[in-house]
């Protein structure tokens, strides 16, 4: 799972940026602030950094200037708009800026761009003898290839992103289809080929009474 840090001091933002990435599959840490940042930057190592420009304590500049050295990829997220603003962050070396407002598709598919671009993105998730490679778009199951639909290769994916969690309904729904959850059956229909093209059977993928599925974890 990749490990993506996002400094901004609005708690509004920053939530929504939390919230967006966390059910996309993403392990996220929040900083409100460029010291903050700074803390959590020498305590552990992120895949990727999306940086507000104006900050309290160190700007978004300083923490570009801190992260280059350590080979993190950066985003900038910022109100800064201009072609001038745009043109000295790609030049201070960010992966990429986005100004605000910004719609959630966008902020996601351009997460993934980068993380793809710096190699970050690439990894593998294993499970009961199947392997998703999500860069390469392609699933096996003991070295044999499995044709998935899209949306297949996406409930598979977040099921194994968030292998042993119960996953709300809602929530896989809108992880996969972009949307709220409009008809339970599609949902379940999808579940049921999964299970069948994989051959899981045994209760692989949980039904969670009230809730929606988990994949199991292997004793």
């Amino acid at each position: 799972m990749n490990r993506i840090l996002i400094v901004e001091d609005e708690a509004t933002i920053s939530r929504l940026i939390e919230v967006s990435l966390t059910r996309a599959g993403y392990a996220c840490t929040v900083a409100n602030d460029g010291l903050a940042a700074a803390d959590q930057i020498e305590q552990q190592d992120f895949d990727l950094a999306l940086l507000d420009i104006m900050l309290p304590g160190l700007d978004g500049y300083e923490l570009l200037d801190y992260l280059r050295p350590l080979g993190t990829p950066v985003i900038f997220i910022t109100a800064k708009g201009t072609t001038k603003d745009r043109v000295k962050g790609l030049s201070r070396g960010a992966d990429d800026y986005l100004v605000k407002p910004f719609e959630v598709e966008e902020l996601l598919a351009r997460v993934g761009a980068v993380l793809r671009r710096t190699g970050r993105g690439g990894q593998l998730l294993t499970a009961f003898g199947v392997t998703l490679d999500v860069s390469g778009r392609s699933v096996t199951q003991d070295g044999t290839p499995v044709e998935l639909t899209p949306r297949e290769f996406a409930l598979l994916e977040q099921l194994m992103r968030n292998r042993g969690a119960a996953l709300y309904r809602d929530v896989l729904y809108e992880r996969v289809w972009g949307a709220e959850l409009a008809d339970t059956r599609t949902l379940d229909l999808h579940i049921q080929r999964l299970r069948k093209k994989l051959g899981w059977q045994d209760g692989q993928i949980e039904t969670v009474y009230r809730v929606g599925y988990r994949l199991k974890k292997e004793k």
